[in-house]
């Protein structure tokens, strides 16, 4: 039994750890760089250590050290989170030989998934479609030209085999382009990952991005909790999460889950984890990767299947059987999630830096916001620039949509930009509505997104300037004070629209 446990990561993913420890009556460790001595998550936890510098290189990434105060602070486990050393295999490796627990699958099973190269050997063989490409690493542009001509010809698309999240990853197009396209890819790669090898995949031109959360004990149980539809991604990240996806049927629904609990097992995999497929037009589908690790976008599962699964990660570790089974799934509504990151989506979406002045979450039925900040916390320029993540929970699709967007504009921060005037012209868009976007969404609708945020910041700047002589023109004729909650009445959009 699991009593005290070391949280290996910071920011919105510890503090929702920590709250599910608590629940569990788990005592959790925290750590904390430099920069985060007054973070949400090191002051919410019983214990918290420093653990060095703002530089990830020099703190969250120090496996050896967070090993250390594991052991002195008389830890059984440690959970890595998302990110950070969370698909590590050697960290994985180095916690169980010092005697702990590794919330996570087995150190060998990260390895085999981490190399995208030997994860399409694994998958083939076991029959998981997967993208029709090079089975082995591509050693030079001889044999790229090779692979490139069995597969019938161009777009192809060149990925980096150790790593992801669109690093080492190009779309070559013609002939002309595939030197070039190929040293940038392995340059990319090296100085990314370390490792230069990237592998060669047919391009699928307009494919939604369709995932399946997948929970597997350390008895042989493995089951998956339907899908998510990942497919609204800027530059090859997610932006936009929602479970279940539109476009699917139940009958492909069953198929591809039994397609994710076979590449599970195919594995050996133990724990939380998620099998991305690509979904092309046609309803085929390919296998994309697997990842080791709890998903920053987990919520929206929780929030239709109604489970925690950081609670089912903790005692799967403990070697505690599934408390489920397939035919025990019974999803109900529809869940959406944005990510809300600190980044001037007038400004190319630049990251945004400076201390929270204010922070007002919005609330209501069906509205979680998982954020690891609060307000005067300072937003750095050393980690991902996503702070918060807002769910929204409703009976349909529809009555999601509607809730997102009124949560969205109840969204009140300032002394740092976000992307919430992006995700706000995403949700209102007609093709998003329809359900039936790619991951080609963003680029093919960019100039009407960018127009419709835009003009939104224009209006809104009218409207803080009416109010504002408003103001000035009210204040010459009051004989008394306003009622605090004047204040509190006005529009959300207005709001917005005052200077920082």
């Amino acid at each position: 039994m699991t009593k005290k446990l070391l949280i290996a990561n910071r920011g919105e993913i510890a503090v929702r750890i920590i709250r599910t420890c608590r629940e569990m009556g788990i005592h959790t460790v925290a750590v904390y760089s430099d920069v985060d001595r007054l973070s949400p998550h090191v002051l919410m936890a019983e214990e918290a250590y420093h653990i060095g510098p703002p530089p990830s290189t020099e703190s969250y990434l120090l496996g050896e050290k967070l090993i250390e105060i594991a052991l002195q602070s008389g830890c059984q486990a440690i959970h890595p989170g998302y990110g950070f050393l969370s698909e590590n295999a050697d960290f994985a490796r180095a916690v169980m030989e010092a005697g702990l627990i590794f919330i996570g699958p087995r150190p060998e099973t990260i390895e085999l998934m981490g190399s995208k190269t030997a994860s399409r050997k694994t998958m083939i063989d076991a029959g998981v479609p997967v993208v029709p490409g090079s089975k082995e690493a591509v050693q030079s542009l001889s044999q790229a030209e090779e692979i490139i001509a069995s597969l019938g010809g161009y777009p192809i698309l060149l990925k980096a085999a150790a790593g992801g999240g669109g690093k080492g990853m190009r779309v070559v197009k013609t002939a002309s382009e595939l030197s070039r396209a190929l040293e940038a890819a392995k340059g990319e790669a090296l100085k990314a990952f370390g490792d230069d090898t990237v592998y060669i995949e047919k391009f699928v031109e307009n494919p939604k991005h369709i995932e399946f959360q997948i929970l597997a004990d350390q008895h042989g149980n493995v089951i998956h909790l339907w899908e998510r539809d990942c497919s609204i991604q800027r530059r090859h990240q997610k932006v936009i999460e929602e479970c279940p996806s539109k476009i699917l049927t139940p009958e492909k629904r069953m198929e591809m889950g039994e397609i994710a609990r076979k590449a599970a097992q195919a594995c050996g995999y133990v724990n939380a984890g998620t099998v991305e497929f690509l979904y092309d037009s046609d309803g085929s589908f390919y296998f994309l990767e697997m990842n080791t690790r709890l998903q920053v976008e987990h919520p929206v599962t929780e929030m239709v299947m109604g489970v925690d699964l950081v609670q089912l990660q903790i005692k799967i570790a403990q070697n505690d059987p599934l408390p489920l089974q397939q035919d025990d799934i019974h999803p109900r509504g529809h869940a959406l999630e944005c990510r809300i990151n600190a980044e001037d989506v007038f400004n190319n979406f630049v990251p945004s830096t400076g201390k929270i002045t204010n922070l007002q979450h919005p609330e209501g039925p069906g509205i979680r916001v998982d954020s690891g900040i609060e307000a005067h916390s300072e937003i750095t320029r050393y980690y991902d620039p996503m702070f918060a993540k807002l769910i929204v929970w409703a009976p349909s699709r529809e009555d999601a949509l509607q809730k997102m967007l009124r949560a969205l504009m109840e969204f009140r921060i300032t002394g740092v930009q976000t992307t919430i005037p992006f995700c706000l012209s995403v949700l209102t868009h007609p093709e998003f509505r329809k359900g039936e976007f790619t991951t080609r969404f963003v680029d093919l609708y960019w100039d009407e997104l960018k127009e419709s945020f835009m003009d939104e910041k224009e209006i809104l700047d009218v409207l803080a300037a009416a109010l504002a002589c408003y103001r000035d023109t009210t204040r010459k004729f009051q004989t008394t004070t306003p009622q605090d909650g004047a204040a509190k009445s006005i529009s959300p959009w207005k709001l917005r629209a005052l200077p920082r």
